[in-house]
């Protein structure tokens, strides 16, 4: 079990160090410079999604998860970070589109820079990690599925709040312990 769990984190933490630092940057900047941030990601990437629009809110932030019933619509000056690994899945990059028709920033984090998503996105952070296709350019991970994307993606999106909040101070811990949930 040991070996399994420091392969694991030794999986993700390579491809966290593949990530590039001005793609995470400017994905943190435009969080600052949006006026409401929306959020939108299919299966387990929109749970990664959703919790990172969780911890935007406790931010402080005015965000928003796609799908959801009290989702307002998106309007000019707001952004809307699309997840897919793949970057191809049909209703996001459908998301994307009629984003960007209304006047919202997107930015794209995929594994694939080349794709749809990415195409249609203003900025983009490419996570050079393994998804369930298993393409020839993706690394080799005993994880099963995308679960090495997943993994990466979670810590990455944390660390991009981190990093806005930390340039910005705009917040701090005791305000978001103030606007963590309480009717639990």
């Amino acid at each position: 079990m040991k070996q399994t769990i420091h392969t694991v984190s030794y999986e993700v933490s390579q491809v966290l160090a593949g990530i590039d630092e001005e793609q995470a940057v400017r994905a943190a900047r435009s969080i600052e410079e949006a006026g409401r941030i929306f959020v939108t990601g299919e299966g387990r990437s929109g749970l990664m999604g959703k919790a990172f629009a969780m911890r935007l809110m406790h931010a402080g932030y005015e965000v928003y998860v796609t799908g959801e019933t009290i989702t307002p619509s998106i309007q000019e000056g707001d952004l809307l970070l699309a997840i897919s690994g793949s970057g191809s899945t049909s209703s996001i990059c459908q998301f994307a589109e009629k984003a960007k028709q209304q006047g919202a920033v997107i930015t794209a984090v995929t594994t694939n820079k080349d794709s749809l998503l990415a195409e249609v996105s203003d900025h983009m952070v490419i996570v050079p990690a393994a998804t369930k296709k298993r393409l020839p350019e993706e690394p080799d991970t005993i994880q099963p599925l995308g679960n090495q994307f997943d993994q990466s993606l979670h810590l990455l999106l944390d660390a991009i709040i981190i990093y806005a909040v930390d340039q910005s101070k705009k917040t701090d811990n005791e305000e978001m312990t103030g606007r963590h949930a309480n009717l639990e």
